[in-house]
């Protein structure tokens, strides 16, 4: 149930619930070159929904255990993936986020770093 908050600025891409992923969501940032996936979620935001656009800190869902994750272990399975230029959300390469996101962090326009 813990709050799960948007990394970026961007776009809700897709809301889908998979067997694997349970309720996930996936955000495209402005230039279509990032894809955040988050899932096992509990539940999404109030109003979330696809092709809305969404603010770095938006509180997006809420941590779960949906899918194949243990109920005993609720928990946010995230990644960041490298679209390709068809922008396909389902088939981005997955990236270690840590540089990316630290990137973020530390500079005052986080929206720049993924440009």
């Amino acid at each position: 149930g813990t709050p799960v908050l948007a990394v970026a600025d961007g776009t809700v891409e897709k809301l889908f619930d998979s067997e694997r992923g349970g309720l996930t969501i996936y955000q495209f940032e402005p230039s279509g070159r990032w894809c955040y996936y988050y899932a096992h979620l509990q539940r999404y935001a109030d109003g979330l929904a696809e092709k809305q656009v969404i603010k770095r800190g938006d509180v997006i869902g809420y941590v779960g255990s949906t899918g194949n994750a243990s109920a005993e272990a609720p928990h946010l399975h995230f990644e960041v993936h490298v679209l390709g230029p068809e922008k396909q959300w389902w088939k981005g390469e997955s990236i270690n986020p840590y540089p990316l996101l630290e990137s973020a962090a530390s500079t005052p326009d986080a929206a720049s770093v993924a440009k």
